[in-house]
């Protein structure tokens, strides 16, 4: 079993509370629409997008690894403009990894815009090898 993170961070000319509005209160809307050959549909399955909320985004054929995945929202700073969530079901989940977590925050730069950086946690299932390939290959879809 091995535990690791991912970290990325980004730059954006765009204000802080306008990719927080887009990608955390609004990306269930956007991302179909905006990436449609990626997803095809994002919805919660409980809540409302608060702590406790269940998502489930359904994936095109253009993600070959798996069609759907669920996460649960453990956190929601709209003050801090950080959001944390895990995946409960589908996923690499059973498949490679034993756990998934992500946590997003988007701070405000003084001169305009904003960084945005995202970090993911994983475990391993026993007996899956290190894939430095694989995690090189998952940093640069997200960023």
């Amino acid at each position: 079993m091995v535990s690791g993170s991912i970290t990325n961070e980004l730059e954006s000319p765009l204000e802080a509370q306008r990719v927080w509005n887009a990608f955390v209160k609004d990306g269930h809307n956007l991302l179909p629409k905006q990436v449609p050959e990626v997803f095809s549909s994002i919805t919660f399955i409980q809540g409302d997008g608060g702590v406790g909320s269940i998502k489930q985004i359904n994936f095109t054929d253009a993600n070959p690894d798996f069609s759907f995945v669920k996460e649960l929202v453990e956190e929601v700073d709209e003050e801090k403009f950080v959001y944390r969530y895990s995946h409960v079901e589908g996923g690499m989940l059973g498949k490679k990894l034993v756990s998934a977590k992500y946590e997003f925050k988007y701070t405000p730069k003084p001169e305009g815009g904003c960084v945005c950086s995202s970090v993911f946690h994983y475990e391993t299932l026993p007996g899956v090898p290190h894939d430095e390939s694989k995690v090189q290959e998952i940093k640069e879809k997200t960023t």
